[in-house]
C-alpha cells in the first residue's frame, strides 16, 4: 500500500474508460486500446458446438440420385405426352436406375435394410424424412413399372401367345404409371433440402429458404443434361429447355444464399466446398449456354453440354454437403449467427416499447 495513502481508501482512480469500451493511453491524441481483448471463439473442451452430422459420401450421393430421379420422371411424362419416343425411353430407364441408386445409399447409410422400413410404421405430415421415405415408396414402383413398360413391345414378340396379355397390360400400364412417378416427382427432388435445412447444421439451417429451390433446379439440370446426353437432338428439345431453366434458378438461388447467409457463407467459398460449389457454377452456366446456343444443332455440342450439367448438378449437391460439415466444425459459425439475432430481436423489442 502506498505510504501517502491512507489505509481503506481503494486505489487512486486511473483514466476512465470510454463509453465504447475502450481505455485511452496517457497523453493527448493517441490511440486508444481495447480494454477486453478480442473474443476467440473456442467451444467447451475444444469441442464443437454442434455435432457435425455422421453422414458419409453416400448421402450427397442419395441427394444427387434422387433428384436425378425426380427430374427424369418428369420429363418422361412430358416426352410421353408430346410424342417422342427416344426422350421418353431414356428418361424412364434414367428415373429408375437412379431411384435404384438412391434406395441403396440410403439404405448403406443406414446400415442395415430394417431400418429404411421402420420409418414406414408411420407417416408425420410435419417430418420431412416421414414424408420423404413415403414418397420414395410410391415413386420406386410406379417409376419401375413405366420403365419396364419400355420392353413390352419385345415382351409381346418374344412370349408365347397365352402369355402375352402380360406384355399388352403392362404397355397400357405405362402411360399412368409414368404420371404418377411424375405426380410425386416433384416431393421426392426437394424434400431433401427441406431435411438438412432442418437440422442445426449452420450453413444448412441459415439456408433454409434458398435449399429447396437449389435442390429442385439441381434436379432439373441433370435430368435435362442427361437427355441431353442420351436422347437424339431432334427430340431433346424439352431437355434443353429443362436443363436452362433449372441452370437460371440454380444460380441464382446459389447468389442469394451466399449473399443472405452472413458470415456463415464463408464455409461455400472457402476448401472443399468452395471448390465444388466454383465447379459447379462454371459447369452449369458453360452446359446452359452451349445447350441453347450448340445443342440443338450438333450431336456432340449437345452431349458435351449435357455433361457439363449433369457435373454440375454433382458438384452442387456435393459442395452444399461439405460446406454444412465445414460449418459445424467451426464454433463461429454457430455464434455469431445467434448472436446478430439476438440483437435484432432485442433492438425490434426497443423500438416496439
Amino acid at each position: 500500500m502506498s505510504a501517502d495513502r491512507p489505509a481503506g481508501v481503494g486505489p487512486a482512480p486511473g483514466p476512465a474508460p470510454s463509453t465504447n469500451g475502450r481505455r485511452r493511453r496517457g497523453g493527448g491524441g493517441r490511440r486508444e486500446q481495447p480494454v477486453v481483448p478480442d473474443a476467440k471463439f473456442e467451444s467447451y473442451y475444444g469441442r464443437p458446438v454442434v455435432k457435425a452430422s455422421p453422414w458419409k459420401p453416400d448421402i450427397p450421393t442419395y441427394f444427387f440420385t434422387g433428384g436425378l430421379a425426380a427430374g427424369s420422371s418428369l420429363l418422361a411424362a412430358g416426352a410421353d405426352l408430346t410424342g417422342r419416343p427416344a426422350l421418353r425411353r431414356v428418361s424412364r430407364v434414367s428415373a429408375l436406375a437412379s431411384v435404384g441408386v438412391s434406395l441403396y445409399t440410403l439404405v448403406h447409410d443406414l446400415g442395415r435394410p430394417s431400418r429404411a422400413l421402420n420409418m414406414l410404421r408411420v407417416i408425420k405430415p410435419t417430418s420431412p424424412m416421414s414424408l420423404g421415405t413415403w414418397s420414395l415408396t410410391a415413386f420406386g414402383p410406379a417409376a419401375g413399372v413405366a420403365a419396364v413398360a419400355e420392353l413390352a413391345p419385345t415382351l409381346e414378340r418374344r412370349l408365347p401367345e397365352p402369355l402375352r396379355w402380360v406384355a399388352r397390360l403392362l404397355g397400357r400400364s405405362a402411360r399412368p404409371a409414368g404420371l404418377a412417378a411424375a405426380a410425386v416427382a416433384p416431393m421426392v427432388g426437394t424434400y431433401t433440402g427441406v431435411l438438412i435445412a432442418d437440422t442445426a447444421t449452420p450453413t444448412w439451417h441459415e439456408g433454409q429458404r434458398e435449399l429447396p429451390y437449389i435442390f429442385a433446379a439441381s434436379a432439373a439440370t441433370a435430368a435435362g443434361g442427361l437427355g441431353m446426353i442420351a436422347a437424339p437432338v431432334a427430340e431433346a428439345g424439352p431437355a434443353r429447355r429443362m436443363a436452362a431453366i433449372g441452370a437460371a434458378v440454380d444460380l441464382a438461388a446459389e447468389y442469394r444464399m451466399e449473399t443472405s447467409l452472413g458470415i456463415v457463407a464463408e464455409t461455400l467459398h472457402e476448401g472443399r466446398a468452395g471448390r465444388l460449389m466454383k465447379a459447379s457454377k462454371v459447369l452449369t452456366a458453360a452446359g446452359a449456354v452451349g445447350g441453347i446456343v450448340l445443342g440443338r444443332r450438333s450431336r456432340i455440342a449437345a452431349m458435351a453440354s449435357g455433361a457439363a450439367l449433369v457435373a454440375g448438378s454433382v458438384c452442387t449437391k456435393f459442395g452444399i454437403f461439405e460446406a454444412g460439415q465445414a460449418s459445424a466444425q467451426d464454433p463461429r459459425y454457430t455464434v455469431v449467427p445467434q448472436r446478430q439475432r439476438m440483437e435484432r430481436g432485442g433492438s425490434h423489442g426497443a423500438v416496439s416499447t
